[in-house]
């Protein structure tokens, strides 16, 4: 599982430093845009700068828990914490084209996603004792 969330949060990486060089190099240049489709450019493109950094810090400290119960909640808020990035890459592509009249259902889902993943690790090592 580490070693998918270090892969993940490299890829993620990878791609916050493309969406960058989209923005430097976007036709038409980003401050002859609207403030509106400029701050959600630059929001998305920063969870996926989260999303990354979230997983790249799971694949350096993840300890699965011995105690099930503990261990499934961490699964599940790794499988979380994997989907972000994907949803959140997918909201770059999609959502500032389509402006304000689109619902942001990605970015959204993807915000859900870093915030359900981050509390279900959360609720996982909470008590647990460490050696």
């Amino acid at each position: 599982m580490r070693r998918l969330h270090l892969i993940a949060g490299l890829l993620a990486i990878a791609a916050f430093l493309i969406t960058g060089m989209i923005m430097r190099t976007h036709t038409p240049p980003m401050l002859e845009l609207s403030a509106e489709i400029r701050m959600m450019y630059r929001s998305r493109h920063l969870y996926i700068l989260a999303a990354a950094l979230a997983n790249l810090l799971l694949g350096l400290y993840l300890r699965l828990e011995p105690t099930r119960w503990r261990r499934v909640l961490q699964l599940l808020g790794s499988i979380l914490f994997l989907i972000a990035p994907v949803l959140l890459i997918l909201a770059f592509a999609a959502e500032p084209p389509a402006g304000l009249t689109d619902n942001a259902w990605r970015s959204s889902f993807g915000q859900f996603a870093l915030f359900g993943g981050g509390v279900a690790h959360f609720l996982a090592a909470a008590g647990a004792m460490r050696k």
